[in-house]
């Protein structure tokens, strides 16, 4: 469109494969195959496409919501005299500078991922760091990589005088230290205090204070903590001085804080003062794709590591199959372990894998199918749903789940599912038939 090129959009028709990075989609009428082809081009909601609604089709309002279901991370209707090529312009430059920063070393380098919930929790986390000065709240399971983000989220923190990453466990406050802890302490304000000292409002000023375990705060420190928020001061333990201080908080929990509120053991005006932003962080059974790029990385990093970055078949196998209660964490561990027992230049093989890690005759021959894939055709044939829609559904998930680990490489995908690359085409053509009739 001439608006969006005269207000410095380049745009690159599509003439083949989609090429990575934010997409424009501009549409008139919303149909089936148009709602196939976002979910495609957008993987899953892995890529971002901001679809726009051209003048002459009034959008609906749920048409919106659709939309965004099969995959656009953003849809516009296009307003003449609302200057739409300029907001155009300004979302796609937001979108491919939070892409630019995913690709850095900072980012990618040490937080490995490509699964489409992995990266939607690591795009807001960089995009809120990056471009706003808000509190957020991290939430996940232990050993999910909560202080990694946050880390992360200081790292891409852009404040030109930035101060430092201060972390304190709230799990590991105790109750009659807690006020030293986080407000410091004067000369012989208590038994012990030797000497002044600085708490963690102190330390984190112009920088960034990371309160993991946040949800273990008793209600009074809670109430404490959110009058320094409000009021960015606070006075040192035997001190009558106030002192200011101003931090970008992270806070981070296993907890379900809503809950908390509900049963009383939260305050609520705290956890919107610390949620302006919240993040779920997915546990590693939702990142099944990412466990052998993760096995690989923390391979390279394990202090053993003697030069083999390899594994064999039957150990990939093993890493992909077992359970892991303690998330990324226990990956991580258990990889060390494998590093620690590995001797020569050749691939890590079985006999690396501790003997109290291995799997039990059971678990060896346990189909891959038996868990939630078992539960979903119960649920199905309790719904009444017959074998043929069940086969037909297991091929599209298939499809599409290969079509977003392999972001939207048709050739990478075939091979993936066991097919050739026409056998793939002409299913999905079947598919956009069906749904255009």
């Amino acid at each position: 469109m001439r608006e969006l090129i005269e207000a410095g959009v380049e745009l690159s028709p599509r003439t083949g494969p989609l090429a990575p990075g934010p997409g424009l989609l501009i549409f008139d009428t919303l149909s089936a195959p148009l709602l196939e082809f976002v979910r495609e081009a957008s993987c899953g909601g892995v890529q971002r496409i901001l679809a726009i609604a051209e003048e002459v089709a009034p959008l609906a309002e749920a048409d919106c919501w659709t939309l965004l279901d099969a995959g656009a991370a953003d849809v516009l209707p296009w307003r003449s005299g609302q200057q739409p090529a300029v907001v155009v312009r300004e979302r796609l430059r937001r979108w491919h500078e939070t892409e630019r920063l995913l690709q850095a070393p900072e980012v990618a380098g040490r937080l490995v991922g490509h699964s489409p919930v992995w990266r939607e929790a690591l795009r807001r986390i960089v995009e809120v760091a990056a471009f706003t000065s808000d509190s957020v709240l991290i939430t996940g399971e232990s050993g999910t990589g909560k202080e990694l983000l946050a880390r992360l989220m200081h790292t891409l923190d852009r404040r030109t005088d930035k101060g430092a990453f201060v972390v304190l466990d709230c799990s590991a406050v105790t109750p009659t230290l807690s006020g030293s802890e986080f407000f410091g302490h004067e000369r012989g304000a208590f038994t012990g205090a030797v000497a002044e000292r600085d708490g963690a409002f102190a330390l984190a000023d112009k920088g960034t204070l990371f309160l993991d375990e946040v949800g273990e705060l008793p209600l009074t420190l809670q109430a404490e903590l959110l009058r320094v928020i409000e009021e960015r001061t606070y006075k040192r333990v035997g001190s009558n001085t106030w002192r200011q201080t101003h931090f970008r908080l992270v806070c981070a929990t296993n907890r379900d804080l809503e809950r908390e509120q509900a049963e009383g053991r939260f305050r609520s005006d705290l956890y919107y003062r610390i949620a302006q932003w919240t993040c779920q962080v997915p546990p590693l059974r939702e990142r099944v794709e990412d466990i052998l790029l993760l096995a690989q990385h923390f391979l390279q990093q394990a202090p053993s590591h003697s030069g083999a970055v390899a594994l064999e078949a039957a150990v990939r196998d093993y890493l992909v199959r077992r359970p892991y209660p303690g998330n990324v964490r226990e990956l991580k561990h258990l990889v060390a372990r494998m590093a620690g027992r590995h001797v020569g230049p050749g691939p890590i093989t079985v006999g690396d894998i501790p003997n109290n890690e291995r799997p039990s005759r059971d678990d060896h021959g346990r189909a891959w199918h038996v868990g939630d894939f078992e539960t979903a055709i119960r649920r199905a044939l309790g719904k009444g749903i017959g074998l043929k829609d069940i086969s037909r559904n297991a091929e599209e998930i298939a499809i599409r789940l290969a079509v977003e680990d392999t972001g939207g490489n048709l050739q990478k995908a075939a091979a993936k599912l066991g097919v050739t690359d026409r056998a793939l085409q002409m299913r999905r053509a079947a598919r956009r038939q069906k749904l255009d009739t």
